[in-house]
């Protein structure tokens, strides 16, 4: 059979192929071109054939992985191995080998390199070129994406909490990320909110709501957050710069909370029975507006974060021997695919993590007992330290 140049010329040697008595065939997954007897010029290993066959060439497809594209981009950048590294924020032998494993995928040189130098080939310099408008192109499609996705809807509980100063954190970090956050004014209120979907994240104590967690829910440690208590100016205890959780005896608390916050008020009462605290006055209410006003009205102390706003005539003093701790956790359904939610989760763990929000002091601190044990140990992430003791609910952290 007389050969033809021509198309020979036009179609580049099979990256996969096989030759049996009727065809040649590529491997599974590759393009293929069916060519005529007639137009069939050999295989790779021959240029002619006994007899007319039908020729299939076969070409492999290949997957551009954009780590890799971006790779390239800085090393066409740098010219030079170590500063492309340290840009990228990997080792040298690391990018000399993905570089490599890029060349061998696409079957061109990108790169002539030796001890002294780097220099792009002419395929190298089309590779670039494509490769800086095809990162442009995914950074603006995943922009996009994030704009068009609905809001992630956070609940805060209410104003002067941990969860108020992650939500401000949060917008800087997030920026392409819309937040919506809301009130619900407890956690047991907002489990069903979050099971629906009405809200994407939630905080607070899971222990202590009246119910089990809902098997769809998750949860992360982000604070064993030091409970102070919050006292009229004048008071007897306002002059102290800490107060020993066994002074506290002799007044009689204010015990305020939201009816949707269950778990704030089972915080209290189990605080109260572990160390022989009176409670003078139960009263209900939203916010810590009111309950700083209730403060004030009853001149009595009532339990309440160290670093929230207060008004004139209210301070809070911190409580020792033990310090009692709220675990603070960040809740959300378990599957979700949002990306807004996993790029905000891992955004608040880092937050946690920065300000050593998941340790507990080095002096002897207190948890509720179910606190102390099985879903609050299981809940904290490797390296993130224990957040309660396997032997009891105070311990000294020396």
């Amino acid at each position: 059979m007389p050969s033809s140049p021509r198309a020979a010329q036009k179609l580049p040697r099979p990256a996969v192929w096989a030759v049996t008595s009727d065809h040649v065939v590529g491997a599974e997954g590759d393009s293929c071109l069916v060519m005529s007897p007639f137009e069939a010029v050999g295989t790779g290993r021959s240029n002619t054939l006994e007899r007319p066959v039908t020729v299939i060439y076969c070409y492999r497809l290949v997957d551009l992985d954009l780590r890799l594209v971006r790779y390239a981009v800085v090393l066409a950048d740098e010219l030079h191995f170590a500063r492309a590294a340290a840009r990228l924020l990997i080792a040298q032998q690391t990018l000399s080998s993905q570089i490599s494993r890029l060349e061998s995928r696409l079957g061109v040189t990108l790169f002539l390199r030796d001890r002294r130098h780097v220099e792009l080939t002419r395929e190298g310099e089309l590779f670039v070129r494509r490769g800086r408008e095809l990162l442009a192109d995914a950074s603006d499609l995943l922009g996009e994406l994030r704009r068009s996705a609905p809001p992630l809807r956070l609940d805060v509980i209410t104003e002067g909490l941990t969860s108020g100063v992650i939500a401000r954190e949060l917008r800087p970090r997030l920026a392409d990320v819309t937040l919506e956050v809301v009130q619900g004014q407890g956690f047991a209120g907002t489990v069903s909110a979050l099971v629906e979907g009405v809200v994407d994240l939630a905080f607070g104590r899971i222990n202590g709501t009246g119910e089990p967690l809902p098997r769809s829910l998750r949860y992360q440690l982000v604070r064993l957050e030091p409970m102070g208590v919050v006292l009229p100016a004048g008071h007897e205890l306002a002059h102290r710069a800490r107060v020993p959780m066994a002074e506290l005896a002799a007044y009689p608390l204010l015990l305020h909370t939201a009816q949707e916050a269950a778990e704030w008020l089972d915080w209290n009462q189990e605080l109260a029975a572990a160390f022989g605290l009176r409670v003078g006055w139960r009263l209900r209410g939203h916010g810590r507006g009111a309950a700083n006003a209730a403060v004030l009205a009853y001149r009595a102390p009532s339990f309440g974060p160290l670093e929230a706003p207060l008004p004139d005539g209210v301070v809070v003093r911190p409580v020792v021997d033990p310090v009692p701790l709220y675990p603070f956790s960040v809740i959300w359904r378990a599957g979700s695919k949002s990306i807004p939610l996993r790029h905000a989760l891992t955004t608040i763990y880092d937050i946690a993590t920065e300000r050593g929000w998941p340790a507990p002091p080095r002096e002897d601190w207190w948890l509720p007992v179910a606190d102390r044990h099985g879903p609050l140990s299981a809940s904290v992430p490797s390296g993130v330290p224990r957040t309660a003791a396997q032997d009891g609910g105070t311990r000294p952290r020396r």
